[in-house]
């Protein structure tokens, strides 16, 4: 009965989100990297400002996971989670999970959400890169590019692979979806 008035009261307020309210790009849902967890898409990041990059372990961008990893700790705490998508599209991933793992979590020390590899263009790209594809008309042309989503669901950008993570380029657009606040601690 509590959770029944609880779930009323969250309605009215216009807080409860529905499968209905879920944007559609967030329809999705994708195994972690090195797991058997699938994590849902809207259930854990409707309502963050999303930065999605296409990644691999073998390419001359593979350091941006330092500066991606900065960019999250330096914001996650008003919002943004940046979301890893191993691929092989270009030919520069392991096709052993294992080693895309050591790059990602030990050479580079990254926390935020990497997921199992996957495609991220042409025919076989998944659904979540192809709905960013057509909402910027720019599939990724390289490795470490970057689709930028605000709050809503909302496809804001695309930024090449060149554009670093540090680049004031971008971290004025990141900050221009947050709310308004002091950035989060580097850690």
């Amino acid at each position: 009965m509590k959770s029944a008035w609880i779930f009323a009261l969250l309605l009215a307020s216009g807080t409860a989100w529905t499968a209905e309210s879920c944007p559609d790009l967030l329809n999705f849902s994708l195994e972690k990297l090195r797991s058997k967890e699938t994590i849902d898409f809207c259930d854990s990041y409707r309502g963050k400002v999303i930065l999605a990059v296409n990644t691999a372990s073998q390419c001359g961008y593979t350091p941006q996971f330092k500066g991606l990893e900065a960019l999250y700790q330096k914001y996650r705490d008003r919002g943004l989670v940046v979301l890893g998508f191993p691929s092989d599209a270009f030919d520069q991933e392991y096709d052993d999970p294992a080693k895309t793992a050591e790059v990602c979590y030990i050479n580079y020390g990254v926390t935020f959400p990497m997921f199992a590899q996957t495609a991220v263009t042409g025919d076989n790209a998944n659904a979540f890169f192809r709905k960013l594809t057509a909402a910027t008309g720019q599939a990724p042309a390289w490795n470490f590019y970057k689709y930028l989503i605000d709050a809503n669901g909302q496809v804001m950008r695309a930024f090449p692979s060149r554009i670093a993570p540090e680049s004031p380029e971008l971290q004025s657009q990141i900050e221009a979806l947050l709310p308004v606040g002091t950035a989060g601690p580097a850690r």
